[in-house]
């Protein structure tokens, strides 16, 4: 599968992509930070994985293309490792549902948030 328009909007952090077969994904920048294929979240293997937690703020801050098969993203809290094949892009669109569910139940079990930690500076 390769995208035939990607286009990032920016006010809602939304990544929206269209296959050629007519698919169209609205992937948050969330999503993609969490599921990001870099060995930072990923990990070296299975049962490897390091759960994200805490990015429901974070943002795209830019897109790059790799070769004819990828994007690289760079998001606003610096992390830029993983390489967004156009085939895992693909997976992430159509398994939106039991990706997120299953990411929710991971971090309810590990008592951690969506929600960023602010440390109060005074």
């Amino acid at each position: 599968m390769v995208p035939t328009d990607i286009k990032l909007h920016q006010v809602s952090g939304i990544l929206e992509i269209l296959f050629e077969g007519g698919e169209v994904f609205n992937l948050s920048a969330e999503y993609l930070r969490v599921f990001s294929p870099s060995a930072e979240v990923k990990g070296h293997g299975p049962g490897q994985e390091v759960l994200q937690h805490g990015k429901k703020m974070v943002k795209i801050a830019n897109l790059e293309a790799q070769g004819n098969y990828a994007i690289k993203i760079t998001f606003s809290d610096g992390h830029d490792s993983g390489i967004y094949s156009w085939q895992y892009l693909y997976e992430l669109g159509t398994q939106f549902e039991s990706n997120w569910s299953a990411y929710l139940a991971r971090l309810s079990a590990a008592n951690k948030t969506r929600q960023p930690q602010f440390i109060a500076v005074g």
